[in-house]
């Protein structure tokens, strides 16, 4: 074992290596290097700047509240699913869509006994290959109009989805609109979607985001944490306002996103809360009152226009607004674009491993069968270093073996992992570790190039 070697053998092993080294150096000169990097790809053109998203008009997304509102009184006092209220809200929200210009599709489905919609509206243009989706469930329980559960949401996404019509605009990803029906009763409308699609359309779904109670009177401010690409773009529009943030949990896995995030599809959100209750510290940071439920109306008959917090609705749409355009008109990174991280960590001296991480954004689908994973650790001793390569869902893949016969410095090196089953986008880390003592280093940089 390393650790057990006479320290004063350690100089003369490294004086030997640097021989060696000059040998092996002038043997580089005429053959392959065994352990050196590969050519560096081609560096690949910045990708588009995102586009300035507009302000999302409050009236607008409130007249779409009351438009919902005087759905369910007219209609037995809900918009839920198998009432006629919730076909009537379905058929409200088509045609400002249609009038807007963008395709329209109803898809049926049953659910206890009773036919149910889901609305998918399609802006022209973008890359096909390269699908954002946003989707709020449509319906209301059975005991109240659901305008905060989740006439907010549906609002939210409706008047965003007109913003892009009133802009004309022309995105790099093609862009897609959802209300999903019978969410209430198990979110069996979205299921219903993402079951219908082929494996190849599912690959397609660059990343899908919800928006499910966003107007809660007594507001909290809660972000999705699946995606680290969408989460970003959240927490930053809402850093650059000046409101803090917390990870959504209350919701997590009980609302329309959870059939894409099942099919392995990036997934991110918003939400202001339900039924749990906001505590002191939550209303230092936001306001509200602590002590009391986030939205007292859930699931209740005064879940009506008056149960809306305009601040929230306001926040809320407007993010959505930042995130389809930041996401949706920046082109997708070219084949061959590299991810890199360029901060030194440290690598301690027999001690525990290491991580640094590279987050993927703009890719769709999994990763290649020939990903090229290059590193650079600055290391007296090579052969102390154990090196994997971290996929998103923390699989791991071997990229060194420590050996007490590789003595050289460094790891500068460039390998290639099949990591086909495993999702392109997300937080990838590269793991060192130093399993023997005397010498000592640290990560220089690192990328990944897909």
């Amino acid at each position: 074992m390393r650790s057990s070697r006479p320290g004063p053998l350690r100089p003369l092993r490294r004086r030997a290596a640097a021989v060696a080294a000059v040998a092996v150096t002038a043997l580089l000169a005429v053959t392959p290097a065994s352990y050196g990097s590969a050519p560096a790809a081609a560096p690949a053109a910045p990708a588009a700047r995102a586009l300035a998203a507009p302000d999302i008009p409050l009236a607008n997304v409130k007249a779409h509240l009351t438009q919902f509102q005087s759905i369910a009184a007219a209609n037995g006092g809900n918009r839920a699913h198998g009432r006629p209220g919730y076909k009537a809200s379905v058929d409200h929200v088509k045609a400002k869509l249609d009038a807007a210009g963008f395709t329209t599709t109803v898809q049926q489905f049953t659910s206890s006994g009773a036919t149910g919609y889901n609305l998918i509206a399609d802006w022209p243009g973008g890359d096909p290959g390269q699908v954002l989706m946003t989707g709020a469930h449509l319906d209301s329980v059975s005991t109240g109009a659901g305008i905060n559960d989740n006439g907010s949401g549906s609002a939210a996404v409706l008047e965003a989805a007109l913003a892009v019509s009133r802009a004309r605009l022309q995105p790099a990803k093609h862009l897609r609109f959802a209300w999903w029906g019978a969410e209430e009763l198990g979110i069996v409308g979205s299921k219903h979607y993402v079951n219908s699609l082929s494996t190849t359309d599912r690959s397609r779904i660059s990343g899908y985001i919800n928006l499910d109670m966003v107007a809660s009177p007594n507001a909290g401010y809660f972000v999705y944490d699946d995606d680290p690409a969408i989460e970003k773009v959240f927490k930053d529009w809402y850093a650059g306002i000046g409101v803090p943030t917390e990870i959504e949990t209350e919701g997590d896995g009980r609302s329309d996103h959870a059939p894409f995030k099942t099919a392995g599809i990036p997934v991110g959100g918003l939400f202001t809360g339900a039924g749990r209750v906001k505590t002191a510290a939550q209303a230092t940071k936001w306001g509200g009152t602590s002590g009391q439920a986030f939205d007292r109306c859930y699931h209740s008959s005064c879940d009506s226009t008056a149960n809306i917090n305009d601040t929230a609705l306001d926040r809320n749409s407007d993010a959505l607004a930042h995130a389809l355009w930041t996401l949706g008109t920046q082109a997708a990174p070219a084949p061959g674009t590299s991810f890199e991280n360029t901060t030194d960590v440290a690598v301690p001296d027999g001690g525990a491993a290491v991580t640094s991480t590279v987050t993927v954004t703009g890719r769709t689908g999994n990763a290649p069968s020939a990903l090229r994973v290059d590193v650079d650790i600055k290391h007296t001793w090579r052969g102390d270093l154990v090196v994997d390569l971290l996929a998103p869902d923390g699989t791991a893949y071997r990229l060194k073996n420590s050996s007490s016969s590789d003595s050289a410095d460094d790891v500068v090196a460039a390998y290639t992992v099949n990591a086909s089953t495993e999702t392109a986008n997300g937080a990838w880390r590269l793991r060192v570790q130093d399993v023997a003592a005397q010498d000592t280093g640290y990560i220089d940089s690192w990328k990944l190039t897909f």
